[in-house]
């Protein structure tokens, strides 16, 4: 073996000079040389010729998500892990992806890894197990690897960190502009794309976990960006909202250059970044992310998955969300009923849906009858898989979700929480669909120059829109369109419009209270679809393909509180009169997946069904 050890690291798009030297590893360990040169001996892991296809995860429906956080306590990692554990998996939920864990928050990796920090001890090759199964069942195989988030490396590393406004080094986020991700990040998903073939990664804890970096690095480049000298400490401070956006920028490149990376060296490498261009950062997709994804809050999940799908799907981007099938309050299985009513609402938005069950701290999972939930819950979603997967909204309402409002506000980086714009914002959400009416919640890249499209757009409690932004709303409600502001902030920014007579439509409400279903009616006194006979019921009207769509979710019972056993039941309810606008009679309406034809009255211009109960979520197809 004549090559050097550049030459060798190449193919993984290691450079050697920077690993060895940039912050990284002062010259090269035993084991960090055998495992360049393994990884690149193996190159791309051999597939066999008669191995059935995978999926792209950007045609998946149904996932399933484990992961265990390895950390110190791991000496006996893949001791239970057999193929028969993997197979059993698949027989029963029968996926089209499975996650696995690789490498979690605490920064050591659950598989013998040659280039990263691997837990203390190992029993065989657990990913390999994995690997070998889901290749030959033909199931796509990721890997949940913590980004940004790595407990281990900045402790090893304390330079990698990002420093505070103390200067103290963070103890467990990474600089995006640092060597983290050329060191040690990027080389290890070459090394499981290369050495293992897995098909891509979820990468947790990066959005969310990325700080303010007050590190010489990230300070000299803001200083060069800006010419601004005195860096800000300190919301309220001059130069506070540019010191932000430099950061949000930062880790838009720190993004799109490992996934860049990643296609460079393993084009089929399918990468996402859990959160990225979602509610936690309402901004258009600027990476080229194979999907958007995030695990939404596993107590309340109902409305957080409300809110969360909303803000997912019209980004224009396969995505899916995911249940904890588990409570992080009382750390109790929740029962297959109440995981239905949470994919539910994923569903019915057109998404893909996928649920996290934990792994034992040996890598095992869990506990072998929590499969039985998960096989109930793909049941339900397979069974509607036909009539919603991909669907797209039906415009109606417009709620405003404003990039630039909420940058402002927000104390973090990239966090729903925290905004007084985002606490109006999903008040109002929860009222618009207790009210029945069809909410897409939209932010100011997929309003710009489309607004028309939206009868109505709701601006609930945002303090700062860009001015262009602004006046392209102003002028939207005095051509044809419905501005319903809430709150005093709305209110002042539209006030000279509010004040100048009829020639524009808006209405403004001081919060979301008792008034506030009469001034949805007053803006939108004939939505395309009624509902009467319960509230806790979402009407979502989409279209699949060339068919109107209807989909009705039973929201009712204490999913924002539930019982310490979780929630077994999910009452029906009804009877529902359903109405349609139409313009002309359908030809037939049918309730799926039960299969059920309805019978239709048509008169002035709507089509009128009974549905003597709701169960959970079911879809009225619309034949015309």
């Amino acid at each position: 073996m004549t090559q050097s050890f550049t030459a060798m690291v190449a193919p993984l798009g290691f450079d050697a000079q920077h690993t060895l030297s940039a912050g990284g590893l002062k010259r090269p360990s035993v084991r960090f040389v055998i495992g360049v040169i393994a990884a690149c001996l193996v190159g791309t892991a051999c597939v066999d010729a008669a191995d059935p296809p995978r999926m792209k995860r950007a045609d998946a429906f149904l996932g399933i998500h484990f992961d265990f956080h390895a950390g110190d306590d791991c000496n006996r990692v893949g001791e239970r892990t057999t193929p028969e554990m993997v197979e059993r998996v698949i027989d029963k939920v029968n996926p089209d992806y499975i996650q696995i864990d690789c490498k979690g928050h605490r920064g050591y990796s659950s598989y013998p890894t040659m280039v990263g920090n691997p837990a203390p001890g190992f029993v065989g090759d657990p990913l390999q197990i994995w690997r070998d199964v889901t290749r030959k069942r033909g199931i796509a195989l990721f890997m949940h690897y913590s980004g940004v988030w790595d407990d281990k490396a900045v402790a090893d590393h304390p330079e990698w960190a990002a420093i505070d406004g103390a200067g103290k080094p963070n103890n467990r986020a990474t600089s995006v502009f640092g060597p983290y991700v050329d060191t040690l990040m990027i080389p290890q998903l070459r090394e499981l794309a290369g050495k293992y073939g897995v098909d891509g990664v979820w990468v947790d804890g990066d959005c969310w976990g990325t700080m303010a970096d007050y590190g010489e690095t990230a300070t000299r480049m803001f200083r060069e960006q800006t010419g601004v000298e005195v860096i800000p400490r300190k919301a309220g401070a001059p130069y506070w909202n540019e010191w932000m956006d430099f950061h949000r920028d930062g880790f838009r490149r720190y993004v799109r250059h490992y996934v860049d990376e990643l296609k460079a060296s393993h084009p089929d490498f399918q990468v996402i970044s859990n959160w990225a261009f979602s509610d936690h950062m309402p901004e258009a997709v600027s990476a080229d992310v194979a999907g958007l994804s995030g695990d939404f809050s596993p107590d309340d999940s109902v409305n957080s998955a409300r809110f969360a799908g909303r803000c997912l799907e019209d980004q224009g981007v396969p995505w899916d969300l995911m249940s904890w099938s588990f409570s992080r309050e009382t750390r109790k299985q929740k029962p297959a009923v109440q995981l239905m009513q949470e994919a539910a609402q994923v569903l019915a938005l057109g998404g893909g849906y996928q649920a996290y069950f934990k792994q034992d701290r040996d890598g095992a999972v869990r506990d072998p009858a929590e499969m039985d939930v998960m096989a109930e819950v793909a049941r339900f979603c397979r069974d509607r898989q036909p009539y919603c997967h991909r669907s797209v909204a039906v415009p109606q309402m417009a709620l405003l979700y404003s990039t630039a409002g909420h940058y402002r506000e927000s104390p973090r980086l990239f966090h729903w929480n925290g905004a007084n714009g985002v606490r109006v914002l999903r008040s109002a959400l929860t009222e618009m669909l207790q009210n029945q009416y069809g909410v897409q919640i939209l932010s100011e890249h997929q309003l710009k120059g489309k607004t028309s499209e939206w009868p109505v757009i709701v601006v609930p409690g945002w303090e700062y829109l860009e001015p262009d932004f602004r006046d392209e709303l102003a002028s939207y409600a005095k051509s044809g369109g419905t501005l319903l502001l809430i709150g005093p902030g709305p209110a002042k920014l539209f006030e000279p419009e509010a004040t100048a007579g009829t020639d524009f439509s808006i209405v403004s409400v001081d919060q979301v209270d008792g008034a506030f279903p009469t001034a949805l009616k007053q803006v939108l006194p004939e939505p395309l679809v009624e509902v009467i006979g319960a509230k806790d019921v979402d009407v979502s009207p989409r279209m699949l393909g060339n068919k109107l769509t209807l989909h009705l979710v039973n929201t009712s019972g204490p999913h924002a509180t539930p019982p310490d056993g979780g929630i077994n039941e999910v009452k029906p309810v009804g009877p529902l009169k359903v109405s349609i606008r139409l313009s002309q009679a359908p030809k037939s309406i049918t309730m799926q997946p039960e299969g059920k034809p309805l019978e239709v009255t048509w008169a002035a211009g709507q089509a009128t069904i009974s549905l003597p109960k709701l169960e959970l979520y079911s879809i009225l197809v619309v034949e015309r």
